[in-house]
């Protein structure tokens, strides 16, 4: 199998973008445009992928130093410049290099695969990636031949009125020889009105050594979609959107309302789950079989368990059992972990807690820094005092306890196993097992009181 090499340009400002971030770190579906690039490209088994990098170097190196080199270029003097950047690491190597565009993240792996393929096969020296384009504007056209041979790229301001009926466009993406492609980079000249070295010189300078160059037409003009501006990356957004979407819905998903359904790339769902209009369901979240999502939910990074029910309600960085009922409008912070059949109701937040099978919290309390045995219920109104100001303290409640409403667990406490604390305590002090735990001042009723006040407010 002949050698592969990447070369991803990603050293532009993007001042379309009007934007601090680097442009190629603009996230599409919650993942740096430039990440998307780099993981449908090494799919194709790269034996060197090179990312050349400009404008935010430093910040680009934390996103994809681990699953690419890096050569800086240090003044951004056009495509050609960029690439040749990488002499030093492939100059002398043989096999093919695809040069692709950082700002490119909707180009899929089976488009890179068939590109390789196309120009391997051909034995070009170089292969263009074309799309039809239904309006070509703004684009450089592909000019072919009498025999269908590639045999030049003319840009769209220096087209002729014939050219500009071309609908076969340049997308930016190149598949070449490696040593005929370094070899022709010494012969670009900057000669233009821009001062800087193109690429697409190299395919002029190719078909004057009379070398052979083709192109591949990719039958999906929206994956070669280059982000630019803010528009162009809604664009993306949506075209991102709606392939995961219907992936899972072809593995079995249903989603009701895919326009308004985000879902991003790393989400696991499994059949038969369903997901509600406007969820958003982001990182490295699993959904179970038989699950059911939303409407209006927010999760991340969560494992949602089998058969349960999540409605109207944000989940973050947690483990939810199987057949559990969350919300209407509960919160699930970071660090907990829900047992089986248990219940979170409307209101209610969750944070940093383990919550045992069965147990309940059905409305309007906040549990935080507490570990909840199984078959407990917790009141409405309830609150663990985890937090004095400078440290945080766990709460404990064991098996079968029954908190009442509007109670108080000040942190650290333990409120034992099968125990009842009465409604409207506040416990300071553990509470034994099996036990009535009442922490509240004795009623006292002043008979006639009221009316001695409702006269003195008269006065």
């Amino acid at each position: 199998m002949t050698n592969r090499y990447a070369v991803i340009l990603a050293a532009g400002q993007g001042t379309r973008m009007k934007s601090k971030l680097y442009k190629v770190l603009h996230p599409v579906m919650g993942r740096p445009m430039v990440q998307h690039v780099i993981d449908q490209i090494k799919t194709v088994e790269l034996d060197k992928l090179v990312t050349i990098v400009g404008f935010g170097a430093e910040k680009v190196a934390e996103y994809i130093g681990k699953d690419s080199e890096l050569v800086i270029q240090e003044e951004q003097l056009g495509t050609g410049h960029a690439v040749l950047q990488a002499k030093d690491l492939l100059r002398d190597k043989e096999g093919t290099t695809i040069v692709v565009c950082g700002d490119t993240p909707l180009i899929t792996s089976e488009t890179y695969q068939a590109l390789f393929n196309h120009h391997e096969q051909t034995g070009a020296k170089a292969t263009i990636l074309t799309a039809d384009a239904s309006d070509p504007t703004g684009y450089g056209r592909v000019i072919r031949n009498d025999r269908n041979e590639v045999e030049r790229i003319v840009e769209h301001k220096d087209a002729s009125e014939k050219e500009l009926s071309v609908t076969e466009i340049n997308t930016g993406t190149y598949c070449f020889d490696n040593k005929a492609l370094f070899q022709a980079l010494q012969h670009v000249s900057n000669n233009n009105s821009q001062g800087e070295y193109y690429l697409p010189d190299v395919i002029e300078i190719l078909r004057k050594q009379s070398e052979k160059v083709t192109a591949f037409l990719t039958p999906v003009f929206e994956e070669t979609l280059g982000v630019n501006d803010r528009v162009a990356l809604a664009q993306a957004e949506k075209v991102m959107k709606k392939r995961v979407n219907e992936k899972h819905m072809r593995n079995g998903v249903s989603i009701i309302d895919p326009d308004n359904t985000y879902i991003q790339p790393d989400v696991v769902i499994e059949q038969d789950a369903i997901i509600h209009p406007g969820c958003v369901i982001k990182g490295n979240t699993i959904i179970k079989t038989d699950a059911e999502i939303g409407p209006h939910s927010e999760i991340n990074n969560c494992e949602i368990g089998e058969s349960t029910v999540i409605k109207q309600s944000v989940a973050t960085d947690s483990k939810i059992g199987s057949r559990v009922n969350i919300g209407p409008f509960a919160h699930i912070r970071p660090a907990s972990e829900i047992g089986d059949e248990a219940k979170i109701g409307n209101f209610v937040e969750i944070k940093k807690t383990k919550l045992d099978n069965q147990s309940k919290v059905s409305h309007l309390s906040y549990i935080g820094d507490a570990e909840v045995g199984s078959n407990v219920n917790i009141g409405c109104g309830t609150i663990t005092v985890n937090y004095d100001g400078k440290n945080k303290y766990l709460t404990t409640i064991e098996d079968d306890a029954f908190i009442g409403c509007n109670s108080n667990l000040i942190a650290p406490v333990t409120i034992g196993k099968g125990s009842y604390v009465a409604a409207g305590s506040t416990i300071t002090k553990d509470v034994p097992g099996d036990s009535l735990s009442i922490a509240r001042a004795r009623q006292t009723n002043k008979e006639g009181y009221a009316s001695r006040i409702k006269n003195r407010q008269k006065d």
